[in-house]
């Protein structure tokens, strides 16, 4: 996950930058009981597209692993390689984060039980998706004929790479036929519960048993450059304070159909 972009807030440089909601208010949320569950398909091969290395695992890490524990094969596709999560790093270049990043995601897919995952890098620049759409709608297109679903970013989540690279898979699912839905990263940060920005007449939620909630827990801490400081410098922040990380490690993970 990276941040940078986002439409501005009062008083903040944009809705990601500004203070999030605590995770508190969602878990106390009534209106969870009025999403319905989301079918997993039961056979296949599913595509799982993420804007950066770490959006697949914190947006349906749960669902990739109910998914491959029920013998379903899993394509991930890293559209960028999440280079630019540190820009002014004092510790990191943008090409040594790119791959730790990719290293990352193998141990975090690991942790889920998807080792033998497919991963597909299409090193498309991290913050410059948008001017890209069109040639990852195609790469898209190509990879996902004959799967049984497609799961990506969300169209509104109010960043940049999460919001083109959502509707580059919504493009290419119209071409090939595949269904797809769209999981939230950003969201659980800048809305609010029964935020009126989202819709969730079009929200599903994807229940996970403990043992999948423990993987993703476990998945979730092999993103080390994003989730524990690059070095002492303000520029080398985590990107994911546990502030953060507790939206992504419910019992339940949510998608947009």
């Amino acid at each position: 996950m990276s941040t940078v972009e986002g439409r501005s807030p009062e008083g903040h440089a944009d809705a990601i930058q500004a203070p999030g909601t605590d995770e508190a208010l969602w878990r106390a949320w009534h209106g969870w009981d009025r999403l319905p569950d989301y079918a997993l398909p039961e056979e296949g091969r599913v595509v799982v597209v993420a804007a950066h290395p770490d959006d697949e695992v914190l947006g349906v890490g749960g669902t990739i692993a109910r998914l491959v524990a029920a013998g379903l094969a899993v394509t991930v596709v890293s559209v960028t390689d999440g280079e630019g999560s540190h820009p002014d790093s004092l510790v990191l270049s943008p090409a040594e984060l790119a791959e730790l990043r990719a290293r990352e995601l193998e141990e975090a897919l690991a942790e889920l039980g998807a080792a033998g995952a497919e991963i597909v890098r299409l090193r498309l620049p991290d913050t410059g998706v948008g001017d890209h759409e069109d040639v990852l709608a195609r790469e898209l297109a190509a990879l996902l004929p004959g799967a049984a679903l497609c799961l990506a970013p969300w169209t509104e989540d109010v960043h940049g790479d999460h919001e083109a690279a959502g509707r580059a898979a919504l493009a290419a699912a119209r071409t090939t036929g595949v269904p797809c839905a769209l999981y939230p990263v950003w969201m659980w940060h800048w809305a609010e519960p029964g935020d009126s920005r989202v819709p969730w007449e079009r929200a599903a939620r994807i229940v996970l048993p403990s043992a999948a909630q423990a993987l993703k827990r476990a998945a979730v801490s092999r993103f080390a450059t994003q989730i524990r400081p690059l070095g002492p410098a303000p520029q080398d922040a985590a990107v994911l304070p546990p502030e953060e990380l507790t939206h992504h490690l419910r019992g339940w993970e949510v998608v947009f159909v």
